[in-house]
């Protein structure tokens, strides 16, 4: 039973006409979402000292809203279908905006994560409804594509921008601000959707798949713990591969019960098409790659070319410039030659810049060749997210929307959280082989510390005479320089695998009409 109306009554509905404004609507909820994944990142330095917060109450801070957004991705976007997706986008900005407020006033880490969390199941309430009214919406197949290339370029631009918005937050006013500014753009999000996008949903959908909901968000909780604790416990600790080994058996038994549910949340055959498996794959792959990059890029602004948060901020928005021109663009390939080749052209793409990055040295500076490798990160990202998302979408049908967008952001966030996990686990190795030969005459604790980061190096050099310390942070930034260097490689070779395998298996075009 389909969810849309004859053609020719959808043509004349008001949701029709009103599909552009519902669409801004929707893309000021998806910078919400991208903008918070980055702005905080700015702040910890100043949450360290306000909040008297140790480093592992930090990283908790960033990673108890990644956990709770990821586990519950699934679970909302089935809700959504179920209940209603304009409800779900309005409960998630609810949420979202008061746990903010929460986090914000908050005057201690625990206070803070618990907030965060909270943040996060916001967030996965939201995230996915997005795009499953966008599908709603958009029924001519053109204008999807269209209206998806924006979509996938709104939610890189948030999380671009999101450095910059932090720095200037951090400027003018205390690090709780960097949460206080997701209440006025949730506030208008939530006003502006009450008014012009339409509730839509799964009519003939059965009741909540419940035991199938906590075994994708127990499983999907486990794997993603698993890999922000991976590069501080070591990736072959017990406790790492334990629960790497828990995560894949909760979502082995995921998969059994749903291929024997008779109306399972997420049907596991969809994972057989390749229209839906491989440019999911390709996301997760440009989401591995951007994420990693992300954390080095920021490091390398602020730490080794001395630049304050605004002002490195302001040097990844370049970024955005890729995401704004290139997303239009990719869809309008996309239009005349389908999904495969902008795909593979955006991998390949997002590897080219991460090739230009790996000429960086120490006296590079940030232009032309960090100006030059951003720009073209953000054409290789808006090329590989907006035909991919099509392509995920336009197989799986209307009513099960919900589902497959859940589906879309849930590898966004697992390969995010892989792509920071190896990516940084291959930074911290070189740089600690790097950086050994001068640390050697340190007193053991400034060794040490100078060892485990380039941010404990600096900080050791603050306790040491002038020309000892010149030296460590002269070695140090090389020693960074270099692992940088080493860590881009490795994320080009890992997009350059994703675009071989898009080129081999993706199919040109997404089914361009979607039962209901």
């Amino acid at each position: 039973m389909s969810l849309a109306p004859p053609d020719t009554e959808y043509a004349t509905s008001t949701r029709h006409r009103r599909r552009w404004a519902t669409l801004g609507v929707l893309s000021l909820s998806l910078v919400l979402i991208g903008m918070d994944t980055t702005v905080l990142n700015t702040a910890i330095p100043t949450m360290q000292r306000d909040l008297g917060a140790t480093a592992s109450e930090l990283q908790w801070i960033i990673d108890a809203y990644t956990l709770a957004f990821a586990g519950l991705l699934l679970t909302a976007g089935a809700w959504g279908d179920k209940y209603g997706r304009k409800l779900a986008l309005a409960a998630g900005l609810v949420v979202f905006a008061a746990a903010s407020v929460w986090g914000a006033l908050s005057s201690d880490p625990t206070t803070v994560i618990a907030a965060r969390t909270v943040m996060g199941m916001g967030g996965a309430l939201i995230m996915p409804s997005t795009l499953s009214i966008l599908i709603d919406v958009f029924r001519d197949p053109k204008e999807r594509k269209r209206a998806i290339g924006v979509w996938a370029a709104m939610a890189g631009i948030g999380i671009a921008g999101g450095p910059a918005v932090g720095g200037w937050l951090l400027e003018h006013f205390w690090w709780g601000s960097a949460l206080m500014i997701n209440v006025p753009i949730a506030g208008a999000a939530l006003l502006l959707g009450f008014w012009l996008v339409p509730e839509s949903r799964d009519r003939t959908a059965p009741r909540l798949d419940l035991v199938g909901a906590a075994l994708s968000c127990a499983g999907l909780v486990a794997l993603v713990w698993a890999l922000i604790e991976a590069p501080e416990r070591g990736w072959t600790s017990g406790v790492t591969l334990g629960a790497v080994a828990a995560s894949l058996a909760i979502l082995a038994g995921f998969v059994l019960w749903e291929r024997r549910h008779p109306h399972p949340m997420l049907p596991v055959e969809f994972f057989l098409n390749r229209r839906f498996s491989v440019p999911a794959i390709s996301i997760t792959l440009v989401f591995f790659a951007m994420m990693g990059a992300a954390f080095f890029l920021s490091v390398y602004l602020q730490t080794v070319l001395g630049y304050t948060p605004l002002e490195a901020g302001l040097r990844i928005l370049p970024l955005a410039i890729g995401l704004v021109l290139g997303g239009p663009a990719a869809m309008a390939v996309a239009q005349r030659v389908g999904e495969k080749w902008p795909t593979v052209f955006g991998l390949v793409l997002l590897a080219v810049s991460f090739w230009i990055f790996t000429g960086t040295t120490i006296e590079s500076g940030y232009a032309p060749r960090g100006l030059t490798a951003t720009v073209v990160m953000g054409f290789g990202m808006a090329f590989a997210m907006g035909p991919a998302t099509e392509s995920v979408m336009g197989a799986v049908p209307r009513a099960k929307a919900g589902v497959g967008s859940a589906v879309n952001d849930t590898v966004r966030q697992v390969g995010g959280a892989l792509g920071v996990a190896v990516l940084i686990s291959v930074l911290n190795s070189v740089y600690s082989a790097q950086v050994d030969d001068a640390t050697a005459q340190l007193p053991a604790e400034a060794a040490h510390a100078a060892g485990d980061s380039i941010q404990g190096a600096y900080a050791a050099a603050g306790e040491l005479p002038a020309e000892p310390a010149a030296a460590l942070v002269h070695a140090a930034d090389a020693a960074f320089v270099d692992a940088m260097t080493t860590t881009t490689a490795v994320a080009g070779i890992v997009v350059l695998v994703g675009a071989l395998v898009a080129l081999l298996w993706l199919p040109s075009h997404a089914r361009d009409e979607q039962p209901g």
